[in-house]
């Protein structure tokens, strides 16, 4: 063979590697042996399993975000334009901009939207619980009537657009001497707002499915205290469909034991369950409620490093195999924002990585072990 035909064979030689390379899972950091398409997204590999959906804001929609976006995800969740305080500031003024931006986007390029929340402790405006006039509670009649009202608002503004809504937020205590979170909600109307809020969205869009949405529901007081109130809920023949389970983890938390259980728990009662608000803290700790614990300070900018990267590519690995193994009961993973750019957990004091795709939007390698299987 001549010089020509040598270097030839050489560059088809190099092609065909760079080419394999590019699908490999070795080359993109994973630990298999299979074959990966790289141009597949996280809904193309779980498309025929359940919806992979992302919270976002409107911004992130008008962003280089959007396009992995697109690329990446089937549904879509509101981090904060539906929530009350958001979206009805003022008694008597709703504020639709940014709720209606997302659902518009999701409706021009055939994604599903998870509505979130209609009923929650935080984010709830203070108007809600007084009387204008005198600055006391207003009774509990007035404020049912006021969620009714609200919720009325809400739900049928986006009727038919929306497949589901996370009714009722986080109402269940984190301790094992206290049931129900002593709010303002539960204050002035007992436990009865939970199963009114569900009958309320009911009679809005009968066609939606209705979650009930908690954090720590992989620890075993709180999960059983939660499926107490979700079969009194039932046997009354509240309409509850699906129970939330956050997701907020952590790299040595939940095992997956504890992640199991809480599966099998609630799906025995013929309920759907769906992860809503995934990400996996590089820290160890609980994520939920104030628990998350770390050595950095305020504004402290802690690095990635490589043991952080090991241990949630583990975790991710360890969840995304429960997912698989009980995809018959798990009917949506939605992780609570697009990329580490921007983290709610950076609020927390410092730097967070929990997410699939790093700053720059590429995929980090628990991505790849997602998505091998």
């Amino acid at each position: 063979m001549n010089k020509n035909g040598t270097l030839l064979l050489l560059f088809l030689a190099s092609f065909f590697f760079a080419c394999t390379r590019k699908i490999s899972p070795q080359s993109q950091g994973g630990s298999g042996t299979a074959k990966i398409d790289s141009t597949k997204g996280l809904k193309d590999y779980y498309g025929k399993l359940f919806p992979i959906g992302v919270a976002v804001t409107p911004r992130n929609l008008q962003t280089d975000e959007a396009g992995l976006i697109l690329r990446q995800f089937n549904s879509l969740t509101a981090e904060n334009a539906m929530k009350m305080g958001p979206i009805h500031p003022e008694q008597n003024r709703y504020f639709w901009t940014d709720a209606d931006a997302i659902v518009d986007f999701a409706q021009k390029n055939g994604l599903k939207v998870r509505g979130h929340n209609l009923c929650w402790h935080a984010q709830t405006p203070r108007w809600l619980f007084k009387d204008s006039a005198t600055g006391n509670d207003v009774t509990k009649e007035v404020l049912l009537q006021r969620l009714r009202d609200h919720i009325h608002n809400v739900v049928q503004r986006y009727k038919g657009k929306l497949y589901a809504w996370d009714v009722v937020n986080e109402v269940i205590a984190d301790d094992s001497a206290t049931y129900f979170r002593k709010s303002p909600w539960f204050q002035i109307c007992g436990e009865d707002f939970v199963a009114k809020a569900f009958e309320y969205a009911h009679e809005a869009d009968p066609n939606a499915v209705l979650f009930y949405n908690d954090y720590n529901t992989e620890q075993p007081v709180k999960r059983e205290k939660i499926y107490r109130m979700l079969k009194k809920m039932l046997d009354a023949k509240v309409p509850v469909h699906g129970v939330g389970l956050q997701g907020h983890w952590s790299v040595n938390n939940p095992s997956q034991a504890e992640l199991e259980k809480s599966i099998q728990l609630f799906s025995s009662l013929g309920l759907q369950v769906q992860v809503t608000e995934l990400d996996i803290s590089v820290y160890s700790g609980r994520q939920g409620g104030q628990l998350i614990q770390g050595a950095q300070q305020q504004g402290q900018q802690a690095q990635f490093t490589p043991e952080m990267e090991q241990q949630q590519l583990e975790k991710y690995k360890m969840i995304f195999d429960v997912f698989r193994k009980y995809q018959k009961q798990i009917t949506g993973v939605t992780f609570w924002n697009v990329s580490d750019r921007s983290s709610w957990l950076d609020g927390r004091g410092r730097k967070n990585y929990p997410l699939l795709f790093d700053a720059s939007l590429k995929p980090k390698k628990a991505f790849w072990d997602v998505v091998r299987f």
